[in-house]
Parts: structure tokens; C-alpha cells; sequence
């Protein structure tokens, strides 16, 4: 059959179409998978952002998400190559490199404010107890979420700030969520949380009497995203693109704190009014050496690790 030659111009146009199309759907099909696990907390706040504002699409990645109730928990998955990245905190990692796992900081997570009165984390009582400072918690017993972790080295170092034995203070775990309400009818002493948790108690009547974090170092940074070592080494390039697409996100959720409080109740079980009153952390562009320092030498005087840990391969500059 003879094509007419309106006919021609249709099927070349239709040609050129599918040409234009195609390296799309090819720079689409292109994008490498990759999954991190993260903690529903305001701290993961620019990850779920940098994807919602295609900082990751643009360094070819897909990232899929998964949660954990906290970095502890993450780094199985991280270990086994089930994740290639995760969010955790800073001794979670020193307990591991001490048990001789390899992992490294590839991203900074999250930092504390350094301000005391203006940070994410803190020390609550009951609001009629008789303990009026982080000094007084010596002898008493602390709730916070996870035995041997962060928690305790921040009330270790508000203690200790204060004037405080911190050796003497006793733990207790009790998951975030019921600290609160605990406090309130006064089934624990004292309890360790980060927001929105910390904002719930005080609504309660709860009253603040450290902000631990602050007596660690100068903004100290509380969590890092990780690899493997053993992926890093395999991975340099997509491990060089995750870093740069965490970088443009932690920027931006540090300039864009209307779009941080929007964001966190979409993953989190936090609700809008609450995200809009709670203390947010900051997201500082490189790792805080200073602070992972005084954390190591805190969880090894602790006998949280058993030996001196290596700040310089866990966190490369």
C-alpha cells in the first residue's frame, strides 16, 4: 500500500516522538535503587525531603525507605547488605567499631542546637519533684529508650557538667512514647527524650532540668548516615552521589524549617500541631569530630567500648 504523503509526515513525526521519549524513559529505567533505613523521628526530616524535592532523582538514585526504632537496630541490615545506608547515632557505631565491625560515616544526620533552653533533647521530672538539676540526678534512676547508647552518654556528660557523680546515676528503658505519661504519674524518676516527646511532657507539666546535649561538645553531632565499609569500597560512586544528595538536603531542611515541620508528620506518627511547636535540631554540612570524640572517651571511661575508638576511619573528613 502507497503512503500518502500526509501519511509520511504523521509516521515521522510519531518516529521523532518516540526518539525524544525514549532516552527519558531510559534515564528513568537508569535511576540505581538503594535503600536506607531511618529512625520516624524530626532528626530524618531532610532525607524524606531531598526525595519529596528530587535531590536524589537528580543524582540517579531511587531511594526506598524503610524505618527501625533506632540505629542500634539498623545496623544489621547495613552489615548483612540487606540496606546499603543507615541512620544512626554516633555511639551505636563506636559500640560496633569496637566489636570490630566495619562501618563509616558517609553523611552528617543530625546535630544538637548547643543551646541550652532551645534544644531537641532533655532531661525531664515530674513537675513537683524535688530535683532541680542535672546534679541531682546522681543516685537516682534515668529512664531513656536504649540501655548502653546515647542516652546514657548525654546524661553522663549533663552530670558531670554539673558538678555531679555521673557513675552513680542508674538506667532504666522505657520507650520514648510512654515516658511522658510515666513522668506524669511518677512511676520513674527522671527521663531522657528528644522531641516531639519533649514538648508532650512539658505539656503535661513535666518540667526540664538538663539538656544533656548541650555539655557533650559545642553542637555536638548526635547521628551520621553509614555504610559498610566493605560497600563503600565496592560502591565509591554511588556512595559519592548519596553524599551529595544528602548534602542538598541537609542544606535545604536547614533553611526551609515551615517545610521540615509540614514534612515530619507524613512519616512519623507526630501530628501537624505538634511538629509545629517542637524544637528542631540543626543539619550541619560535615561531621563533628570534636563531639564523636568526647563521646568515645565517654563510652570508653564508661566501659561502654573496651578500647580507644578510631574516630578518623569511623568519620573521614
Amino acid at each position: 500500500m502507497t503512503l500518502t504523503k500526509r501519511q509520511l509526515i504523521s509516521s515521522a513525526a510519531l518516529a521523532g516522538s518516540a526518539a525524544v521519549l525514549a532516552p527519558v524513559r531510559r534515564a528513568r529505567a537508569a535511576l540505581d535503587k538503594i535503600s536506607v533505613a531511618v529512625i520516624p523521628i524530626a532528626d530524618c526530616a531532610p532525607i524524606y525531603l531531598g526525595k519529596a524535592k528530587g535531590f536524589f532523582a537528580k543524582q540517579n538514585l531511587d531511594v526506598e525507605l524503610s524505618t527501625q526504632g533506632g540505629g542500634a537496630a539498623i545496623i544489621p541490615g547495613v552489615l548483612s547488605g540487606q540496606l546499603q545506608f543507615g541512620f544512626s547515632n554516633v555511639p551505636s557505631l563506636l559500640i560496633a567499631q569496637n566489636k570490630g565491625l566495619k562501618f563509616v560515616g558517609v553523611a552528617p544526620g543530625v546535630a544538637s542546637t548547643g543551646v541550652a533552653g532551645h534544644d531537641f533533647c532533655a532531661t525531664l521530672v515530674p513537675g513537683d519533684s524535688p530535683i532541680k538539676t542535672a546534679k541531682d540526678l546522681a543516685g537516682k534512676t534515668v529512664a531513656v529508650n536504649n540501655l548502653n547508647n546515647i542516652g546514657q552518654v548525654a546524661i553522663r556528660a549533663g552530670v558531670k557538667a554539673a558538678g555531679g557523680d555521673p557513675n552513680s546515676v542508674k538506667y532504666l528503658e522505657v520507650p520514648f512514647p510512654d515516658m511522658p505519661a510515666a513522668l506524669a504519674d511518677h512511676h520513674i524518676e527522671a527521663g531522657w527524650m528528644v522531641e516531639p516527646f519533649v514538648t508532650i511532657a512539658q505539656s503535661r507539666g513535666d518540667r526540664v532540668v538538663d539538656w544533656p546535649f548541650v555539655a557533650i561538645a559545642p553542637k555536638a553531632e548526635i547521628a551520621v548516615y553509614f555504610a559498610s565499609v566493605q560497600y563503600v569500597n565496592a560502591h565509591a560512586d554511588m556512595v559519592k552521589r548519596f553524599k551529595a544528595a544528602m548534602n542538598e538536603s541537609l542544606a535545604y531542611a536547614g533553611a526551609h524549617g515551615d517545610e521540615v515541620r509540614k514534612i515530619i508528620p507524613t512519616y512519623t506518627r507526630i501530628s501537624p500541631e505538634v511538629a509545629a511547636k517542637i524544637i528542631l535540631p540543626i543539619w550541619p554540612p560535615h561531621f563533628n569530630l570534636v563531639s564523636a570524640q568526647a563521646m568515645a572517651d565517654d563510652a570508653l571511661a564508661s566501659g561502654l567500648i573496651n578500647k580507644k575508638a578510631d574516630i578518623a576511619a569511623l568519620l573521614p573528613q
